[in-house]
């Protein structure tokens, strides 16, 4: 044998700086943030309309989400990030949608369909989450929730805002794959239903950002 050094070495696991039961985090503390800005978010669109300021600090709420998912990475996922995290991204996007639908930007139906999926999406989650079963999430619930920051986006940059038909495809795209993946959503939740009943681990799902599950 050579003289090199075969021993086998050890794995090393970077710790995390939180737990899983943590609740005073950096990343919630992003979270907490982003909650607490919807309303000046709502307030600014109501005032103004489309406007680069409105679209700049819309445009900070919305990347803000990938700063608390790099946070829950580097220092640990928590339980109440998993729930915070999806909640502040539903937050953020149902007030926006509403202001510019009481702003008479855009029209209610879409919206409407994209408000009754996510409000539906998070009490079906809870309702099976009680019965253990957690649910995988997909890239496609990732997707859609930029698809509907850039339709916001779009009715908020001072160009694009008074071409209607432009703002209206993009809206009715973004309810589209809502409504879509919230289909996908339930066909994998009777899925990992049957599998926990049938005695397979269901894996938690969790969203690429490491804060929770994404619906």
């Amino acid at each position: 044998m050579s003289g090199a050094d075969v021993t086998p070495r050890p794995s090393v696991v970077s710790p995390t700086t939180f737990g899983p039961s943590a609740l005073a985090t950096p990343a919630n503390g992003i979270t907490i943030l982003r909650l607490a800005a919807t309303p000046v978010l709502i307030v600014l669109i109501m005032l103004w309309g489309a406007s680069w300021f409105t679209f700049v600090f819309g445009a900070v709420l919305a990347l803000s989400d990938g700063a608390d998912g790099w946070l829950a990475r580097r220092q640990g996922a928590t339980r109440s990030g998993a729930f915070l995290d999806p909640l502040a991204d539903k937050v953020v996007v149902l007030g926006a949608l509403f202001a510019l639908v009481a702003k008479g930007i855009l029209w209610w139906v879409p919206v409407a369909l994209i408000a009754v999926r996510e409000v539906a999406m998070s009490v079906y989650r809870s309702v099976v989450g009680r019965h253990g079963v957690s649910i995988p999430a997909r890239g496609s619930a990732k997707v859609k929730t930029a698809l509907q920051d850039l339709a916001i986006g779009l009715c908020l940059a001072p160009p694009l805002a008074s071409h209607g038909t432009v703002l209206s495809i993009a809206i009715w795209a973004a309810a589209a794959l809502t409504v879509f993946t919230g289909a996908q959503y339930l066909l994998d939740g009777r899925r990992a239903a049957r599998g926990r009943v049938g005695g397979p681990t269901v894996v938690e799902g969790r969203r690429s950002d490491g804060t929770g599950s994404a619906a």
